[in-house]
């Protein structure tokens, strides 16, 4: 190649070096686009348009939120995984799509690495509620009860796979119970069942939970988060009913396709931080039965990673077959 033409390849690479960094810095200069896995109205749904209305405003720039449901959250992270890396289109990925379904069927992404993880904006745990028949007050004599009759008693679980199901799988494994699971396919029956006694447990979601606290109709016995719940806060956590590092929650968080720029990750996970301090953005996320976390992208990857052998192994013990 002649002096010329290297002098020549030489300027376009640094331009288009020095375009790099500009057009991050640049962004957002039109919609961004949160894809949710879920149809419309939904707590996935309602935490994403909560979390655009609140990027838009910062960013001054549209947040349009995109419902795009089916095979149980595959198919919008696999949409997201195959667009421009530019920070336009964002997932509101779950801990069920993003680590669980490629534990129990293939998929076309890797969790770890197709994106890049920008922050959980929520969790939501699980609390663990028998029927007023069950002659139980707390954990310890719960795991007693069940102990004492292995393989005799059954529990409901939303959906085969669902995190209700293999929440309490991990859980009969640290705690040694044999159990059987009864197995819904989600919606509202399997906590009716319970309360009308067909099946007296249930490793049931927060929010579903809530509204039953102080009827009777239920005995709430731990709940599955790192610490109790604000919304029933005189219920423990399994951590502090012996069982030491054990925690099973549903999560919503931003992500983006794996190589988008780290400083547009940064920014927005910086506004995620900044909103899950705000009184009203908590207010919000405690209607649907979720806490605020908003975590760094960094901590938010090492959540997934650590995620992804954890359900692998309790897909496995749990038999749900692969598809």
């Amino acid at each position: 190649m002649s002096a010329p033409m290297i002098r020549l390849a030489s300027a376009v690479l640094a331009a288009v070096a020095l375009a790099q960094p500009a057009r991050s810095q640049d962004w957002p200069h039109k919609p961004v686009r949160i894809t949710v896995p879920f149809g419309a109205g939904g707590s996935a749904d309602t935490i994403a348009r909560f979390t655009a209305q609140r990027l838009g405003e910062a960013f001054r720039q549209q947040f349009v939120v995109e419902n795009r449901p089916g095979a149980a959250g595959v198919l919008a992270a696999e949409a997201v995984m195959r667009a421009p890396a530019d920070g336009y289109t964002l997932l509101m990925g779950n801990r069920s799509q993003m680590t669980i379904a490629p534990a129990v069927s293939k998929t076309a992404f890797d969790p770890v690495k197709d994106f890049a993880p920008i922050s959980t904006v929520a969790t939501n745990p699980f609390v663990l509620v028998v029927h007023p028949s069950i002659p139980v007050n707390n954990l310890a004599e719960f795991v007693e009860f069940v102990r004492n009759q292995p393989n005799r008693l059954a529990y409901a679980a939303s959906g085969a796979g669902s995190l209700s199901h293999l929440g309490m799988v991990l859980f009969l494994q640290r705690a040694g119970l044999e159990m059987t699971a009864v197995t819904y396919k989600g919606g509202a029956a399997p906590l009716a069942d319970v309360i009308a006694g067909h099946v007296p447990i249930y490793l049931a979601n927060l929010s579903a939970v809530v509204p039953h606290a102080t009827s009777g109709a239920l005995r709430l016995l731990a709940v599955s988060g790192e610490k109790r719940a604000p919304q029933l806060p005189h219920v423990p956590t399994f951590i502090e009913g012996g069982y030491r590092g054990f925690t099973a929650f549903t999560w919503q968080g931003l992500l983006a396709p794996a190589g988008t720029p780290k400083d547009i990750i940064d920014r927005i996970a910086i506004e995620i931080a900044r909103a899950v301090k705000d009184g009203k953005f908590v207010e919000h996320l405690a209607s649907d039965g979720y806490e605020p976390l908003g975590n760094s992208p960094q901590e938010f990857a090492a959540m997934i990673a650590s995620d992804v052998p954890l359900w692998a192994d309790v897909v496995k013990a749990a038999g749900v077959q692969e598809k």
